[in-house]
């Protein structure tokens, strides 16, 4: 493979729109802070009204069926329209899409933190999820150009990864301490600081950097994948539901329809969302893939988590919350050193790995009761997950922007966070499904912990397709840093 290449300098006080001009150490990391303070906030607004649902539920009369569009509006808005959301960062330019995306995302968060209705809540929610397919591409560009090889991009990735890895277990901790302590509304209100602080920081300290060459926005393919997702997760959902299980598989079998379209129109096009060869890529393609199925347990069977702890155990939301904090100190606990094997082995084999020992760690909660203790029944199981997490996460980043050319840098950047939204989505509809055939709706505590056990079974068998995808994908002494990395090219 080529050697790195050290991005062009300009001449001195020169700046293009495409190249962003090179500043020193403490400027990349002071991008690095910001963006990984973004990914935390899209991340964890995944999961923080998982803990607050029943409280928010209660509030505003919302059935069962309608509190899981409170989560899945979010991940669903977020990954469908973040394809395109990557394109019009490369295009418009990466900084200014990125305070856009932050703004819009504060003003939905107020929006949903006033809600008077569950509508305007589930409303509210896909706004979120809306100006995060903006900021979160745009975000994750902003890093890759900052950071185009060597073992800097190495550790910058490895804490966006942290960040992302840890984010949903966050989301779970913060949620029940708001939700205990103020209120719901408060898991929504409290992105407010978080998103004008880094409108301020972000406006004074990341430079505007965009795609070169010809700028087209790809309609019919934003169109195509956009309607491809939504009815493919909306189908899913309704599969619960048996007297509308026809409509549910013709919704399925249209966004199917609506993926294999946009295929065909991105292979045709000469301007496409989502250039082909951005996923077609093994390697790529591979890490795509391992982060959709994260992605799907992530959400997913954390979520189920937050319910066992609260509805079975009886914990209080701060309790609740607390209880999933082993989670984020065991992935933050591994990620020094999983960064350290990084440079050493390379990424394969943490990418085999470390999903299967997730995978115990999911598995080991199956043997839930009702009557059972938390301190020998979940923190266990929760330890070890969160360290197969951290194995895997560090190198995922890295390994799925492998190689990006800047142009496509946005695209490919979105790809990667749509991986993880639309299998957070789809994974939380397919699991919900499990829990619903398993469960039943009597509500008594021993159906719900045989959900719960089917729910984390489910997982697990995610987490070790997980591994073989990589085992497959990823070929023996691939690497992410050094010679062997190749570069962005800005």
């Amino acid at each position: 493979m080529p050697a790195a290449a050290s991005p062009v300098t300009p001449p001195a006080g020169a700046g293009t729109p495409s190249t962003p001009r090179p500043r020193g150490p403490r400027h990349a990391t002071w991008v690095l802070v910001i963006t990984s303070v973004t990914q935390l906030l899209v991340v964890l607004d995944g999961t923080i009204v998982g803990v607050a649902l029943p409280h928010a539920q209660a509030d505003l009369g919302l059935s069962d069926s309608a509190r899981q569009w409170v989560v899945t509006a979010y991940a669903l808005a977020f990954g469908a329209l973040l394809l395109l959301g990557g394109r019009i960062a490369d295009f418009t330019g990466r900084k200014r899409t990125f305070l856009v995306g932050l703004v819009g995302f504060g003003a939905a968060s107020v929006w949903g933190g006033l809600a008077g209705t569950g509508v305007e809540l589930v409303l509210a929610r896909a706004g979120q999820g809306v100006f995060a397919a903006l900021m979160a591409p745009a975000a994750l560009a902003i890093l890759t150009v900052t950071f185009p090889g060597g073992p800097e991009r190495t550790k910058a990735f490895a804490v966006f990864g942290a960040v992302s890895g840890a984010g949903a277990a966050v989301g779970l901790l913060a949620g029940g301490v708001l939700t205990d302590l103020l209120s719901w509304r408060w898991c929504l209100l409290v992105n407010v600081p978080f998103v004008v602080a880094g409108v301020v920081a972000g406006a004074r300290l990341l430079d505007e950097s965009r795609a070169d060459g010809e700028r087209r926005y790809d309609v019919p393919g934003a169109a195509a994948v956009t309607a491809g997702f939504g009815l493919l997760v909306v189908g899913l959902t309704l599969v619960e539901d048996s007297s509308r299980t026809a409509v549910a598989v013709a919704l399925v079998v249209a966004g199917l329809a609506c993926l294999a379209l946009f295929a065909l129109v991105e292979h045709r096009s000469a301007h496409p969302l989502l250039p082909l060869r951005v996923i077609t890529d093994r390697v790529r393609a591979g890490a795509l893939g391992v982060q959709a199925l994260v992605g799907a347990v992530m959400v997913g069977a954390m979520l189920y988590l937050a319910f066992h702890l609260q509805v079975v155990l009886q914990m209080s939301p701060l309790l609740a919350g607390l209880g999933t904090l082993p989670i984020t100190v065991a992935i933050m606990a591994t990620v020094p050193r999983s960064t350290r094997m990084l440079d050493r082995i390379g990424p394969r084999l943490q990418l085999v790995v470390g999903p299967l020992v997730g995978a115990v760690g999911i598995g080991y909660l199956t043997q839930i009761s009702a009557g059972g203790s938390y301190w020998v029944q979940v923190l266990p199981g929760l330890l070890v997950f969160g360290v197969g997490m951290g194995l895997t996460l560090v190198p995922l980043q890295n390994v799925a922007l492998l190689g990006v050319d800047a142009h496509d840098a946005g695209a490919a950047s979105a790809a990667v966070t749509a991986a993880m939204q639309l299998g957070g989505s789809v994974g939380l509809a397919v699991l919900t499904s499990v829990y619903v055939g398993v469960a039943g709706t009597t509500g008594a505590p021993a159906d719900l912990v045989a959900g719960y056990s089917a729910v984390f079974w489910g997982g697990a068998a995610l987490l070790v397709a997980a591994a073989v995808v990589a085992a497959v994908a990823v070929p023996r002494g691939t690497r992410v840093s050094g010679g062997d990395a190749p570069a962005l090219h800005v």
